[in-house]
């Protein structure tokens, strides 16, 4: 037995100018029947929450599927899979094409190529497909607006659920932004992480569409920017605090990225931040608000 809910849109050539449209959305559960062989002319996005199946690649050979996985369909690739005999799985799905397909392609987002990606949890995918599910009620005037920013944040949310670990099984993009200030090659931050200098430049080009280099690169530059915009450290200091020695060569990779130097980026910001600036991110739920002034 299983259970299937499904909707299927037509957006207009105007909705494809907003870079990615939703084609399809469902909900799936149980011993659902086998999809396939068949191909398609656009991407899906096939999450298994829970459960397990198989997957056949295009050169013939099986896989198999164990959930939270997800699998790439993508267009013009012939595929063939399905959930376990008697077991089933938990399934979610979307259907979505557009030109910003080639952004998140180059940004290592979507992965035609890699046909089966393991995920650590699902629960935020899952919210984003719900909130598709529900933009798919009958006469919703904004469907197509709706479901096509919900396509952005589900493939965002695709990527932070990757399951690209270190060698002590923490995910590597996080390991490697907690260490990003560490005066360290991209040779000792693989080291440090238990794995080889390639198996850490595939796995950040997985998870962040870049190389290891770029990825730290990022993260310094942008802590720079705050340090510059917020406080009166002096450059120097600055170059210290993200993990560059010296503070020439810090000067210059930040004017060569940024396109201007330290200095002039600070004189373009306001330094006085009313109320003083903090590390700590606000709590969505809680934000910092002004007091009441007290009644005379």
């Amino acid at each position: 037995m299983y259970q299937t809910w499904m909707r299927y849109f037509t957006p207009g050539p105007v909705h494809h100018r907003l870079g990615l449209v939703c084609l399809g959305v469902g909900l799936q559960h149980g011993a659902l029947p086998a999809v396939g062989p068949r191909t398609l002319d656009h991407h899906v996005a096939v999450v298994v929450h829970a459960g397990s199946g198989w997957l056949r690649t295009p050169d013939g050979h099986p896989r198999t599927v164990t959930g939270p996985a997800l699998l790439w369909l993508a267009p013009g690739v012939p595929h063939h899979y399905g959930a376990a005999a008697g077991t089933g799985w938990d399934e979610s799905f979307v259907d979505f094409t557009g030109p910003a397909v080639a952004a998140y392609t180059e940004l290592g987002c979507i992965e035609p190529h890699r046909p089966l990606v393991p995920l650590t949890d699902t629960t935020a995918v899952r919210a984003v497909v719900h909130r598709i599910a529900r933009a798919a009620r009958r006469a919703n005037p904004l469907l197509e607006v709706e479901t096509s920013a919900a396509v952005h944040e589900l493939l965002v949310a695709l990527r932070r659920a990757r399951a690209d670990t270190t060698g002590g099984g923490e995910p590597i993009l996080q390991a490697l932004a907690r260490d990003a200030f560490l005066p360290l090659s991209v040779a000792q931050h693989a080291a440090r992480h238990g794995m080889t200098t390639a198996e850490l430049r595939a796995a950040v080009r997985r998870g962040a569409g870049c190389s290891p280099k770029d990825y730290l690169l990022t993260i310094r530059l942008g802590r720079a920017k705050e340090l510059l915009a917020a406080t009166e450290l002096p450059v120097a200091a600055v170059a210290r605090r993200v993990g560059y020695a010296d503070p020439a060569y810090f000067s210059r990779l930040f004017t060569r990225r940024v396109g201007t130097a330290p200095v002039r980026f600070r004189a373009r910001q306001e330094r006085a931040v009313p109320g003083g600036w903090s590390a700590r991110v606000p709590d969505p739920d809680h934000p910092p608000v002004i007091a009441p002034r007290p009644s005379a």
